[in-house]
């Protein structure tokens, strides 16, 4: 195995470095990952969660899109998010809207910021709620619902202010004075949960 690592204002060098170190194996995979330092770590397979598969391409180095995930990944975990919901006492439809908001129903899916799975798991959430695996289904969604079903009860069961802070933190929800963050991307994200599971209870109806 193969890997290792150079700090970010050497980044250009470390992609071109790379390409000589896999050289060797053409159809090898490389994998980078970003510590908390800024510094960049290459290796030749995912050592942890926190590496995310890049390719080369005309235009340079580029992080692997994700597949686009079919209704085949929703039919695949209906029946978990199903007990789980049941479980912490949450509409199924709501923990539905969350994982395709988050993930589109890829349990490998990696965030920027490192979140993984299908509810995309901090670490800091997953080991508070006892997760080992953060890609292994059941204990992502077991954990994700869990914690939803707390921001509820929070927030006193305002769906928007929990879904603001699944996606940007109790504490910035609290710092704002118990409203939505001021972030476009946190208010985007609370209008497509939203939207998503009004769309799925239609479908039900």
């Amino acid at each position: 195995m193969n890997s290792f690592s150079i700090s970010s204002t050497a980044q250009s060098l470390a992609l071109v470095l790379s390409a000589s170190l896999f050289a060797s194996t053409a159809a090898a995979d490389v994998y980078k990952y970003v510590d908390k330092f800024g510094h960049i770590h290459l290796s030749d397979r995912a050592l942890h969660d926190g590496y995310r598969a890049i390719v080369r391409t005309w235009k340079g180095w580029q992080f692997r899109p994700e597949p686009r995930v079919s209704g085949i990944n929703r039919k695949k975990f209906q029946e978990l998010i199903a007990i789980v919901a049941n479980r912490y006492e949450l509409d199924s439809d709501l923990v539905h809207a969350v994982v395709r908001a988050e993930s589109a129903y890829n349990p490998n899916a990696i965030s920027r910021a490192g979140a993984v799975g299908l509810m995309q798991l901090m670490p800091q959430t997953a080991k508070a709620y006892g997760v080992t695996n953060r890609r292994d289904p059941a204990q992502n969604l077991q954990a994700g619902t869990r914690y939803l079903r707390y921001l509820l009860g929070l927030f006193k069961n305002d769906l928007s202010l929990a879904l603001a802070a699944y996606n940007a933190g109790e504490g910035t929800v609290k710092r704002y004075g118990n409203r939505i963050p001021p972030y476009k991307e946190t208010q985007n994200y609370v209008r497509k949960v939203l939207a998503f599971y009004q769309q799925a209870r239609g479908q039900r109806s």
